[in-house]
Formats: C-alpha cells, sequence, structure tokens
C-alpha cells in the first residue's frame, strides 16, 4: 500500500544585506527595547510589549498596533539560540494559537556586514502566508531602517 506524499506547507523567505555586523543585527531581534524600536509593520513606535526570554526554551511575546489601530499579540518558543548566527522560535498569534509557524534567522559576516537569511515556514495555507509576507515587508523596511542608524 502506497503512503500518500506528505503535505508541503507554504513558507517564505528573505534575504537582506547590512552593512553592520551580524551582532547588531542580533541585537536587533534579541534586545527588548531594540525589537520595540521597528517590529511590526506601519509607523515606528507600534509595540506595546516585548518580552524576550532568548533561550532554548525560553518564551517570547510581542504585542504592537498596525496603522489602521487594531491590536495583535504573538508569542512563541525559541527553538534554537546560536547568539550572533541563528535563531529559531515558533511563531503563533494570540488569535490563532492552534496555527503553530516556525521562524528561523541565519546570519553570516560579510566582507561588507552582514547577510541575513531569514525563513517562516509551516503557515496554515497559502492566504496565511501571503497575509505573513505582506506584514514581513513592512517589518523588514522598519529594521532596514533602524539598521542604518
Amino acid at each position: 500500500m502506497a503512503s500518500s506524499p506528505i503535505e508541503e506547507k507554504p513558507g517564505l523567505a528573505i534575504t537582506r544585506h547590512y552593512p553592520v555586523a551580524p551582532e547588531k543585527v542580533w541585537r536587533a531581534w534579541t534586545d527588548p527595547q531594540a525589537l520595540s524600536r521597528w517590529f511590526g509593520p506601519g509607523e515606528p513606535d507600534s509595540v506595546t510589549l516585548a518580552e524576550l526570554d532568548v533561550r532554548v526554551g525560553g518564551r517570547y511575546r510581542i504585542a504592537f498596533h498596525t496603522p489602521d489601530g487594531e491590536q495583535h499579540e504573538v508569542s512563541g518558543v525559541y527553538q534554537e539560540v546560536q547568539p550572533h548566527r541563528r535563531l529559531s522560535f515558533t511563531w503563533a498569534w494570540k488569535s490563532t494559537p492552534d496555527r503553530v509557524s516556525l521562524v528561523t534567522l541565519e546570519l553570516r559576516p560579510t566582507a561588507q556586514g552582514c547577510e541575513l537569511n531569514f525563513r517562516h515556514e509551516r503557515f496554515f495555507d497559502q492566504q496565511a502566508r501571503d497575509n505573513h509576507e505582506r506584514g514581513w515587508t513592512g517589518t523588514f523596511a522598519k529594521l532596514d531602517d533602524f539598521l542604518a542608524r
């Protein structure tokens, strides 16, 4: 009896190059004060809560509002923590806690600074993937500005 193929869940990948050391990019993702200055799509300083226990098995919780005034909260557990190199964590919205996806950041030093390879995988469906792509596009624009300062 043939087994059916495992359904592939949608994912997205984003690569960025920054003229800063990997340590500065790492700090942007792991220091609550730094993350609060750029995280979330929309205007700056939209984060209202950033609790980060950056260790394997540690939890995080981030709340922010979008330009239309909607409140959002995401949380998860750190799966892998290799300082200045690799960070992986689960991702679930407070509104849909049963839909757990996975975010992985890989940092690589380059002659010009740092390369960030970002992956968000295991989306519930294509619509969730597309919605996250829109959100991450705005969020990365803010991270780019933050790291340029």
